[in-house]
């Protein structure tokens, strides 16, 4: 059986060829490839000035710490509850398992992209991402042990490899410390890698429109409604919550912009290289990709529009409001 041979057996519609493969293996490894790439290019953006200033006000990272794994892996498991869980069980369990894993990464170095065209603080963001990385270590498998064992029938044939996933994002963030250690010792290389790795971000979303997408058109059609609403819905209301809890504790509004884009922009591609390394032969494999690959599509178009919305910002006048971050 294909991986997308279970959607049409449980829906009851006819869906891609029999020989059909949602990824191949050529694109399997390009996209782990390129996730390697992204997280070299992070761990190069950070200088020891970052960490300094961080320590001096941690105020920001502890706000984010809190929106980004306190918020968002919540907010999957509800949008589960609400949307994934009702489908029939065979197709529901894989489909809840990846939306579950897309709300419980960290933040992905796009926001950091967002960050600046919405007038927000950048260097803020970036310390943010590369803080939400490192402790995605602990607390996605902490997150996935927390909600997923809420709705995973004890009989189900497919569970969260707990202790592959933590080995994944262990080698994940082998790259970021060796980023680190360039962009130490060598800025202009570290500020190379830093490029490239924001460049392959983009690639990757383009990967996706461009090949991922018209390839599986099929699969895409008849997928449910519901898997939709959890893809646009995570990060929508990951951005909108967080922003509205930024505006009650009065922070500056540069860095509400910034911790709003930093929750609700999720590492799609760390989510979508977890899957391909922790499930590399299971059956369902398209349909666990589904949620993350949707939402690293929506999430670009969500950002933009509020990025739109930001720019509206009158920064000459919030200079005159003080910041405590």
């Amino acid at each position: 059986m294909t991986a997308a041979a279970p959607l049409g057996v449980v829906l009851g519609i006819t869906g891609p060829p029999a020989d059909h493969q949602v990824v191949t293996e050529f694109e399997q490894v390009l996209l782990v490839a390129l996730v390697f790439v992204i997280m070299f290019g992070l761990g190069a953006g950070l200088t020891p000035r970052d960490f300094a200033s961080a320590l001096r006000r941690p105020q920001g990272l502890l706000i984010g710490w809190l929106t980004q794994f306190g918020i968002m892996p919540f907010l999957a498991f509800v949008l589960v509850l609400v949307f994934v869980l009702p489908l029939p069980t065979e197709y529901a369990v894989p489909v809840a398992i990846g939306a579950l894993l897309m709300g419980a990464v960290p933040a992905g170095t796009t926001s950091n992209v967002f960050t600046y065209f919405s007038k927000g603080n950048l260097a803020l963001s970036v310390m943010m991402t590369t803080n939400s990385t490192l402790w995605a270590l602990v607390m996605t498998p902490l997150a996935l042990v927390l909600y997923g064992n809420r709705f995973l029938p004890a009989d189900s044939e497919l569970q969260i490899p707990i202790e592959n996933i933590v080995v994944t994002l262990v080698v994940l963030l082998v790259p970021v410390v060796i980023g680190m250690l360039i962009r130490r010792y060598s800025a202009n290389v570290g500020a190379v890698l830093e490029l490239m790795g924001g460049l392959v971000g983009v690639f990757f979303i383009v990967f996706l429109l461009v090949t991922w997408v018209p390839r599986n058109w099929r699969l895409l059609a008849i997928t449910p409604w519901q898997v939709y609403a959890v893809s646009v819905l995570l990060g929508l209301l990951g951005i909108t919550i967080a922003y509205l809890i930024s505006k009650a504790i009065r922070l500056h509004p540069a860095n509400a912009r910034t911790v709003a884009l930093e929750t609700g922009i999720q590492n799609g591609p760390l989510a979508i290289a977890i899957i391909l390394l922790s499930f590399p032969d299971s059956p369902d494999l398209g349909t666990l990709l589904l949620v993350p690959a949707l939402y690293s599509v929506f999430i670009v178009l969500i950002s933009t529009a509020v990025t739109f919305r930001f720019r509206r910002a009158n920064v000459a006048e919030e200079q005159k409001i003080p910041s405590l971050l």
